[in-house]
């Protein structure tokens, strides 16, 4: 044989076994997760809403959520804030040095003056100015930090936590609507377990297209657009059965940064948000974890399959680049940065598992996919393809793929029932049979660009994106505002 012909078939061999192992992991997710939901399911009659609202001893919560030119929509979102429901919260809102009206109108709207306050530095982060308090008690809860820029969003959310006065806080963005009993719902599995749960994440959706009042989703809806209504299977799918799968096991891999309830007694000790990771959220999970391992205590990061949190997702091809370029630069960043956890026996589940099924299954799938294209191009091109057997195994993939994607979408619509009518599951259902040709090509795509821009060392910093915002008057026309994007 040639060596050609060796590297074919080694090939060959490892994309079969590859394949085959994510299959079973698959379907091992599958199990695990409907297991945990049904697991919720219970305990989640067993902690009674009224008796939590009711009780002493419920612990505090302190709702975060950074602010960088938020003008366009940052009213109506901490009213929604302000609505949550449950005994005892704070929403603190930190201007990150915004240049637009977003400190003007939060002042203006709220009846804010500044405040002498006890701000204590727990983690470091850019200059603190100044915190400002309402003069009307209809808005207490509320506390708004001003700060120099930081450059990213987890220089403002340790600024947030810096300032938060309870033992534990959510984490989301300005930008994100939340269900009114978000901070119920993630609560108890906290509360449930025997452990100490350091984290909890729960399902995130596309609030294109649904309908909004003050700040509050009246109406769920399939987004109307191609590429939200495609990320909203893929939230679904990720949500529902990755994350769901892997909580049952302590294998929960992070907590998205659009909302995320934390203790803050082991985010502050694990170091809190690194200012200059481009995937903030799961190292801060990361480094939780391995200050729990360090000290040897026993801990649990666990998901809600209920859908707490609504986001506007990319609009078009241009903010879904921008937005998928810098999760795969923080994917490789870090595997860098936390090098030694990989394969490191002394991390148990987060080094034998949970990064080893990362680093393989979501680093590494990309590259292979990207790679397998074009050898199958040259292999077509030089004549050597079987085609009947091509054709069994791209049915087999895709049937598979359709599968998986179509079981998320039935289970969280038999499960939960957001959406109100059949036909509204149908547009859903119909993403799967197309995102393996129009969708994920993209994905692979912006990954392996993010992989190269980090590889390359270009700069990221804040950068714009047209959103329409929550108002409805203001869908009338896109408006230019600024979120944490990469250049």
């Amino acid at each position: 044989m040639t060596i050609f012909e060796h590297i074919r078939t080694f090939y060959e061999y490892f994309v079969f076994f590859y394949g085959f192992a994510l299959f079973i992991s698959y379907i091992f997710l599958a199990v695990t997760s409907f297991i945990s939901i049904r697991k919720y399911q219970r305990y989640n009659l067993e902690l009674d809403d009224n008796y939590i609202m009711a009780s002493p001893l419920t612990p505090g919560i302190s709702v975060v959520a950074p602010a960088f030119n938020e003008g366009v929509t940052i009213i109506s979102n901490v009213r929604s804030l302000l609505t949550l429901n449950y005994p005892k919260f704070e929403v603190i809102i930190v201007n990150d040095g915004s240049t637009d009206d977003t400190l003007e109108l939060l002042i203006k709207e709220f009846e804010m003056e500044e405040t002498p306050f006890a701000y204590v530095e727990k983690i470091k982060t850019r200059p603190f100015k100044r915190i400002f308090k309402s003069r009307n008690p209809a808005f207490a809860l509320l506390t708004v930090v001003d700060k120099e820029n930081g450059k990213s969003k987890a220089d403002a959310s340790n600024a947030g936590i810096n300032a938060s006065s309870f033992p534990y806080y959510l984490c989301t963005d300005v930008d994100c609507l939340l269900d009114r009993n978000t901070l119920l719902k993630m609560i108890k599995p906290i509360l449930a377990s025997n452990d100490r749960v350091i984290a909890v994440g729960a399902t995130l959706r596309m609030a294109n297209s649904c309908d909004t009042d003050e700040g509050i989703i009246t109406r769920v809806r399939p987004p109307r657009g191609i590429i939200p209504r495609f990320q909203e299977l893929e939230y679904l799918r990720a949500y529902l059965l990755s994350k769901m799968g892997w909580s049952l096991v302590n294998c929960t891999p992070n907590v998205s940064g659009g909302l995320g309830l934390f203790d803050k007694e082991i985010a502050v000790k694990g170091g809190g948000y690194d200012p200059l990771s481009h995937a903030e959220d799961m190292d801060l999970v990361t480094r939780m974890m391995t200050y729990m391992i360090n000290n040897k205590l026993e801990y649990r990061i666990t998901y809600v399959p209920l859908s707490c949190c609504w986001t506007e997702g990319p609009p078009n091809l241009q903010i879904l680049n921008r937005q998928r370029t810098r999760w795969g630069r923080g994917l490789l960043q870090l595997f860098y940065v936390h090098r030694k956890v990989l394969f490191n026996p002394q991390y148990k589940r987060l080094g034998l598992v949970v990064y080893p099924y990362a680093f393989i299954f979501e680093f590494i799938a990309p590259i292979i996919e990207f790679t397998g294209i074009l050898f199958f191009i040259f292999l077509a091109i030089t004549n050597q393809v079987n085609w009947s057997m091509a054709a069994i195994l791209f049915t087999f993939t895709y049937t598979f793929a359709v599968m998986i994607s179509s079981l998320a979408v039935l289970w969280d619509q038999m499960t939960y029932k957001y959406y109100r009518t059949w036909w509204e599951v149908m547009k859903l259902l119909v993403m799967g049979f197309l995102e393996p040709f129009i969708y994920h090509p993209l994905i692979v795509f912006f990954a392996i660009k993010g992989y190269w821009s980090y590889l390359t060392q270009r700069q990221h910093e804040w950068g714009s994106m047209t959103r329409q915002g929550f108002d409805p008057k203001s869908k009338k026309e896109n408006v230019e505002t600024t979120i944490l994007t990469n250049e």
